[in-house]
């Protein structure tokens, strides 16, 4: 490593190297229907068919392949939000480390299975807090407590240059050099292992990073000159869900110059394109691994460019998909709530339905209760349309008729209540 704070492309084909025969390349995909949408040539980099499912282990095995036997025997801990933590389980495991893992309580069961499976016994497995942050404070206090290295899961440039070999291997298995690389960014050490590689080895490749909007921390760093505590945190997006951007990340990404761009997509966006993903290319995408492809259509990408997005992940629990589905039904405009006052009469629900309601729209929610002692009684009603087009019809005929009508707006209490 060059320095204690910086990364070299050398760093990160000395990387590449060391885990050679633990890390296995992982495919670049063309994407037939992304390339359609776009008029680009879009590739997948399919980290999401890593034996742990995600790009972490890169930086996790190239880290604890540098300690010494001494730092080993004295054991590592970690914090994640639950991909960083199977690269790090797989790599003990492997090497026979023993090491000790934080996660935010709400950690999706799926990875904390998974966490388990890949340690084999060499790793314990602790909850603690409500964010990924909680759970880093614990971990770098236990390793300042016990003597065992922590392993940073983005903030650290032997992760970092672990993690930059994905860039290697683009240009590698590619025909032709990139014009963009498209990568999801949390704390930000993915994102500047692969800057750092591409600015050296390919400097006319653009790297645009994405955001979450609701937990956009690399973006605030840039705003303020440094690493800075969002002030809300939206957990949804997981594997991306970070109060405080890496320092070392940071001063990676803030010497970018015009090579990097960042932006932010909605997490409903990065819901609608992991359904896609799944429905059109059987691609089992985590919100985190989504968010390139989500940022697709908002890309001023010149017609024939060859574009790659980093699926970086695809541990994702079954029982999300509920919600996940929801949520991309309201980014798309297709899903609405009311507070619907009805009259406490006969035939009253049965004039909404055919008064209001047009042919193809559906209601997927309604939850009443009759009080005999009152004149009206509010119902919660759900309606999803088959266009989002559709949505200024229903809402002539709403407040044209008699009825009193309140739309929940999706920054109201009562609307994140629902979904």
């Amino acid at each position: 490593m060059s320095t204690a704070q910086a990364v070299t492309a050398d760093d990160i084909d000395a990387a590449a190297k060391r885990i050679d025969e633990v890390v296995h390349p992982t495919l670049v995909q063309h994407a037939d229907r992304l390339s359609a949408l776009t008029g680009a040539n879009v590739y997948l980099k399919r980290e999401d068919l890593q034996s742990v499912r995600s790009y972490k282990l890169r930086g996790a095995f190239n880290l604890l392949m540098q300690l010494s036997d001494e730092e080993k025997a004295a054991g590592v801990v970690c914090s994640s939000a639950g991909n960083h933590a199977q690269g790090f389980a797989l790599a003990c495991n492997s090497m026979g480390v023993h090491g000790r893992v934080y996660i935010p309580s709400k950690t999706p069961k799926q990875k904390r299975q998974r966490i388990i499976y890949h340690g084999n016994g060499f790793v314990e497995l602790i909850a603690v807090g409500h964010g990924y942050d909680e759970a880093a404070a614990a971990a770098k206090a236990d390793a300042e407590r016990t003597g065992a290295t922590l392993v940073p899961a983005f903030d650290d440039p032997r992760t970092i240059a672990g993690q930059g070999t994905i860039a290697a291997e683009i240009l590698d298995q590619l025909d032709v050099q990139p014009d963009v690389v498209v990568v999801p960014v949390g704390g930000g050490g993915c994102i500047s292992g692969i800057v750092t590689y591409l600015r050296e080895r390919a400097p006319q490749v653009r790297v645009v990073g994405v955001e979450p909007a609701g937990a956009a921390c690399m973006a605030a760093a840039m705003r303020a000159g440094g690493p800075v505590p969002l002030d809300h945190v939206d957990p949804f997006v997981d594997g991306c869900a970070v109060q405080v951007a890496g320092a070392v990340p940071y001063r990676l990404l803030a010497a970018a110059g015009e090579t990097l761009t960042l932006m932010t997509v909605d997490e409903g966006a990065a819901c609608t394109a992991m359904l896609e993903l799944y429905q059109n290319e059987g691609i089992i995408a985590e919100p985190a691994g989504a968010l390139s492809v989500a940022a697709l259509s908002e890309l001023d990408l010149a017609p024939g460019e060859t574009v790659v997005c980093l699926i970086s992940g695809g541990n994702n629990d079954v029982s999300r998909y509920g919600e996940i589905l929801e949520r991309s039904l309201v980014h798309l405009g297709l899903k609405h709530y009311f507070l619907v006052d009805f009259p406490q009469e006969p035939g009253a629900l049965r004039r909404f339905l055919g008064d209001i309601l047009g042919p193809n729209d559906d209601i997927t929610l309604f939850e009443y209760v009759k009080r005999n002692n009152r004149e009206m009684g509010a119902a919660l009603v759900g309606i999803e349309l088959s266009n989002a087009d559709d949505l200024a019809g229903l809402l002539d005929r709403m407040y044209a008729s008699d009825l009193d009508i309140e739309r929940l707006e999706p920054d109201s209490a009562a609307f994140r209540y629902l979904t």
